[in-house]
């Protein structure tokens, strides 16, 4: 009797048998989840794109956004220098600003999109790695649902960054080498294919790299024979070949996430709730059925486990010692592409726990909508004003200046701050607000340099150029209390300009400076 037989047999009745690896069932062999996969794509753009507009951008969409708008050939002179693991991106987002705009709608919406393929892979590679049918459609719809609600998705969903489209390409990546592992192809031309994708991924992001060891343990554990395993390794060989200039680029430009050092980002919490589920009840419970999928697939002695497991674990657990022993590359950001997998754990878990009885069908989807209503609060949150970075207020701060600046007055900005938190990004991600003011520090615009930001100069350097300017407008962030006093402030002051007005936004204040001129 097949594995297929026993499977459904056991569905029919109700045992709760669980779900085994899909021994036939692949691309072309059977299409029948398709329209399902392509309607919960949609819903996943849908819901993600809602109110993706209300948060302010915050510095990563800076950097993309001032990246892509720079003239085509200055972003290359960049890349050479800075963010090459980010340059199909910004190519893209060049001609994408180009044709839409730069509000936070249209910057966001290619990831919203994004979302929505990478959820319908998800179903697609759900139904295609169990058996019977019947339990791989149930199974694959819940992973698609489970995927929608994640706090990761709807994050990466709803930022003008790559990780959504790289979360899509390594879906269907996937969906790709299980089909050739699965069938046993060992013709050239799918692997060489195959390889060509692999370096694509690599150059959406880099960190997608990782998914040759996910894929390695797979093979391993399928064990396909020497011919599989060669054309396996020949394709990943030749991948990583493909993709060298952008993994040459990145090694040389690795002290850019130096910063990551200075952040305690390595911690339980940051690892086990924010990095996929955002807040502690959800993830609880998605854990408790994650342990509960493990089981029953290791039980059942199903091979889809070592893929699953292997790609929510091994890409995260790779960082982390890096992370530890070589040099910063951790954030939980970076591990965005491996939500497809524990979407799949979830929806496994829900599907063997909730697997008895004649209503047991109803019980799951109580059971998903359970999930849906621990995940909201999270959701929500995501899309308030000051969701970004923990409170970026860009876009407040520059509608500050717009409705209180004049014409003919300047504009400073704190600039003791990391780069991505420094308020003169407001000038460039909302220059409508600053028209007509005058940028009295600037010494060399970031279009001019192969770095990403503005060059600047102290106040003291450019007192002359404040003669006959009698009021200026200071952008600081809120300091510390152990700050008695920022460096504008006190550089203005002793200039002779005095506080008119504080006006607090949310994590910066606005300052209002005047003086009598001569």
């Amino acid at each position: 009797m097949s594995t297929t037989e026993v499977g459904t047999r056991a569905a029919i009745r109700g045992t709760g048998r669980p779900p085994v690896a899909a021994p036939t069932r692949w691309l072309g062999a059977d299409m029948g989840i398709a329209p399902v996969a392509v309607l919960l794509g949609i819903l996943g753009s849908l819901f993600t794109v809602v109110g993706s507009w209300i948060p302010a951008f915050w510095g990563d969409e800076a950097a993309s956004i001032m990246s892509a708008e720079r003239p085509l050939a200055t972003i290359w002179r960049e890349l050479g220098r800075v963010d090459a693991v980010h340059g199909a991106y910004y190519v893209f987002l060049h001609f994408w600003i180009d044709a839409f705009g730069a509000s936070e709608l249209s910057v966001r919406l290619p990831s919203s999109i994004a979302v929505g393929v990478a959820v319908a892979g998800t179903v697609v590679l759900a139904d295609r790695l169990f058996t019977p049918v019947a339990a791989a459609r149930r199974i694959a719809v819940m992973a698609g649902a489970v995927m929608i609600m994640l706090p990761r998705v709807g994050y990466m969903g709803a930022e003008g960054r790559s990780y959504a489209i790289g979360t899509a390409v390594a879906v269907w990546l996937t969906i790709f080498f299980v089909a050739l592992l699965r069938h046993r192809i060992t013709g050239l031309l799918p692997w060489l294919a195959f390889a060509v994708l692999f370096a694509l991924s690599i150059y959406v992001f880099l960190y997608l790299v990782l998914l040759a060891v996910v894929y390695g343990i797979a093979v391993v554990a399928a064990r396909p024979g020497r011919a599989i395993i060669r054309r396996w390794l020949g394709a990943i060989a030749v991948g990583v070949m493909l993709a060298a200039p952008v993994i040459v680029y990145a090694l040389s430009e690795r002290g850019q996430i130096s910063f990551l050092a200075h952040r305690n980002s390595v911690t339980f919490s940051q690892m086990f709730v924010i990095q996929w589920f955002g807040n502690p009840w959800f993830a609880i419970a998605c854990w408790a059925l994650i342990l509960v999928a493990v089981v029953t697939l290791l039980r059942s002695r199903s091979r889809t486990v070592v893929l699953l497991v292997g790609w929510l674990a091994l890409p995260m657990g790779i960082l982390i010692f890096g992370n530890i022993f070589i040099a910063p590359m951790y954030s939980i950001r970076y591990l965005s592409f491996t939500t497809p997998a524990v979407s799949i754990l979830v929806a496994v878990g829900v599907s063997t726990v909730f697997s008895r009885g004649v209503a047991a069908g109803w019980i799951r989807v109580a059971a998903v909508v359970a999930l849906f209503g621990l995940a909201l609060p999270t959701n929500v949150f995501e899309r308030t004003q000051f969701a970004k970075d923990g409170g970026s207020d860009l876009r407040q701060a520059a509608q500050v200046i717009g409705a209180q600046a004049r014409r003919g007055d300047a504009v400073v900005f704190d600039e003791t701050t990391r780069p991505s938190r420094k308020p003169r990004l407001a000038l460039r991600l909302y220059p409508q607000y600053f028209t007509g003011l005058s940028d009295v520090t600037l010494q060399t615009p970031y279009t001019e340099r192969s770095g990403i930001w503005d060059s600047v100069r102290p106040i003291v350097e450019i007192a002359p150029s404040l003669r006959r300017i009698s009021t200026v407008w200071d952008i600081e962030l809120t300091t510390p209390a152990s700050v008695s006093t920022p460096v504008n402030v006190g550089a203005l002051e002793h200039l002779g300009y005095t506080i008119s007005r504080q006006i607090p936004v949310h994590r910066t204040i606005v300052y209002e400076f005047t003086r009598e001129t001569t």
